[in-house]
């Protein structure tokens, strides 16, 4: 399962960052790092961020693709059609849908708190892509439906993959306001400040992996109350990193290239 979006990095910088969930974590595969501001960028720009996963995501994997509103363009869903990829993506309410010639919306359905609507094979925007699955699902603690776009078949399975989207969000936080402080960063050069995420993000993936060590050898009780824990794999990793500071412990740090290095991709 990979998951795209965006976060403002540096200064008039966008990162674009897509990241394979595991567990609660989402851990960077690929990135570019673009001029601009958050909001829509270029279809062409998450193409290609797309292709380059595309390259280093092995042909035999089954992979889920899901992203929020900005990522629901008729070209970047048949590139990821033409990948092999499922995919799930946010949609807006006024998305025009086509069924059996007949032409609407969703909210035209008069939608109502506790709705979940499935509208299998339907033609999705006015170039009338698809067939896809749109999938309407209104919660009753929500102000507004959530309306989703996928290949997938079944409403409940797009809605389950959907929900494990915002694990990216703690990736940007790791790497802004709760770890790395790259929001903080007066870079404006796209090239510095992709070659700083290379850093950053080599730093937390060697966090996570801390963390996953501290957890299974046994050592969380050491720096963290044992009947309970409500850390992080993020946190924990960069406590025991204080804690063997503070107490002269050595901290083995390995990174291993794959046989042959690394290929490029792009």
């Amino acid at each position: 399962m990979v998951v795209i979006d965006g976060s403002e990095a540096g200064r008039n910088c966008v990162l674009l960052s897509i990241n394979i969930v595991y567990k609660k974590r989402a851990l960077p595969l690929c990135w570019l790092v673009v001029k601009g501001k958050k909001g829509h960028l270029p279809q062409k720009t998450h193409i290609e961020l797309v292709k380059k996963a595309a390259q280093i995501l092995p042909k035999q994997r089954t992979v889920v693709f899901l992203g929020d509103g900005e990522f629901d363009g008729v070209d970047l869903l048949q590139t990821l059609q033409d990948q092999g990829w499922n995919y799930v993506c946010r949609t807006a309410e006024n998305v025009l849908l086509t069924e059996e010639g007949e032409r609407f919306q969703p909210t035209d359905l008069l939608l109502a708190p506790g709705d979940r609507i499935e509208l299998p094979d339907v033609g999705f925007t006015a170039a009338e892509y698809g067939p896809v699955l749109v999938s309407i699902i209104w919660e009753t603690q929500w102000k507004e439906p959530l309306v989703l776009v996928s290949n997938l078949e079944f409403l409940a399975e797009a809605y389950a993959f959907y929900k494990r989207r915002f694990r990216i969000e703690t990736f940007f936080s790791d790497q802004k306001s709760r770890g790395f402080y790259l929001g903080h960063s007066h870079i404006s050069d796209t090239a510095h400040l992709n070659r700083l995420m290379i850093a950053t993000c080599l730093a937390y993936m060697w966090i996570i992996c801390l963390g996953v060590w501290v957890v299974r050898s046994g050592q969380l009780p050491l720096i963290h109350r044992p009947d309970r824990c409500d850390w992080s794999l993020f946190h924990i990793g960069i406590n025991w990193i204080e804690f063997c500071l503070n107490e002269g412990l050595p901290l083995w740090v390995h990174f291993a290239l794959p046989e042959g290095g690394f290929k490029s991709v792009g």
